[in-house]
């Protein structure tokens, strides 16, 4: 997934802007397609590249589209700074530059025989969405797969015809919470953890998934080690201020990692003992 041998790692490819989806009212979705006759993109469930928007500066954003072959280059954006307001800005035409992939994957392939559970948290679906296509090109390799979302309010929902899609599937166990919602909302309320109990698993045979608020990964991962789920069979990514993609600057070092080298995908047992530290 790096880059080829005479490309510079720090060097932004460009990119056009194909398609540009609302999802919410701060949050969107941009379909990228390389400019000229470059290759598309190769990456893999997970993996996550730096958005330049020229004359603003660049963001670490998940790639959330389809990782099987598809041209697009797809990210699901929350307007919240400079650099992701002024992509919020962008219209179809428009060219960003592209740096990446980096980071590591999810461990979809290693999942196979086994129940998949995924649990998001708001916009910490996106990273996931690529899995969820993995997963269904290859459902016969895989046993029950549970997903768990849950946001804010209805209106903080994204990828909202993809969940109903996946929802009305025999073979998928797709569940949806909000925090809050007012009478007009006939689903669950209540955070994620309040879902698991709809979902059908083998403990002993179970690779679980998270993204997501820390506070939502946490409650997650010790609900589901009183299901019996082991630290080894579960997996977070971790998000930090990223800045160059190859571990050189240090902005998103945790304890003795770098994110954006050594994850942004980690398993469970190998980062547990730095949640709830302060400082690190």
């Amino acid at each position: 997934m790096s880059p080829g041998p005479c490309e510079s790692p720090m060097r932004p490819q460009p990119y056009v802007v194909r398609g540009v989806r609302r999802e919410t009212h701060d949050v969107f979705t941009l379909e990228l397609e390389p400019a000229g006759d470059a290759a598309p993109l190769a990456f893999g469930p997970g993996q996550f590249t730096m958005l330049y928007a020229f004359g603003m500066g660049e963001v670490p954003i998940s790639i959330s589209g389809d990782p099987a072959g598809n041209t697009m280059l797809v990210h699901t954006i929350r307007a919240v700074g400079t650099v992701t307001r002024a992509l919020e800005r962008c219209r179809k035409g428009d060219v960003l530059g592209v740096r990446g992939p980096f980071g590591t994957c999810w461990p979809v392939d290693e999942a196979a025989g086994k129940d998949v559970v995924l649990a998001a948290g708001g916009i910490g679906l996106a990273p996931l969405r690529s899995v969820m296509y993995r997963l269904l090109a290859r459902r016969e390799r895989y046993g029950r797969i549970a997903l768990l979302y849950g946001t804010r309010t209805p209106e903080d929902i994204v990828y909202r015809d993809e969940l109903e899609e996946w929802r009305g599937r025999l073979d998928l166990n797709v569940q949806v919470t909000v925090d809050r919602a007012g009478s007009d909302w006939r689903g669950n309320v209540g955070a994620v953890t309040t879902l698991l109990p709809r979902a059908e698993f083998d403990p002993a045979n179970t690779v679980a998934m998270f993204c997501g608020p820390e506070v939502m990964m946490r409650f997650t991962m010790l609900a589901l080690m009183k299901r019996g789920l082991q630290a080894e069979q579960m997996y977070l990514s971790m998000e930090r201020n990223m800045k160059c993609g190859i571990g050189l600057c240090g902005h998103c070092q945790l304890g003795p990692f770098f994110i954006c080298k050594d994850g942004p995908v980690f398993p469970y047992d190998r980062v547990k003992w730095l949640f709830g530290r302060e400082e690190i």
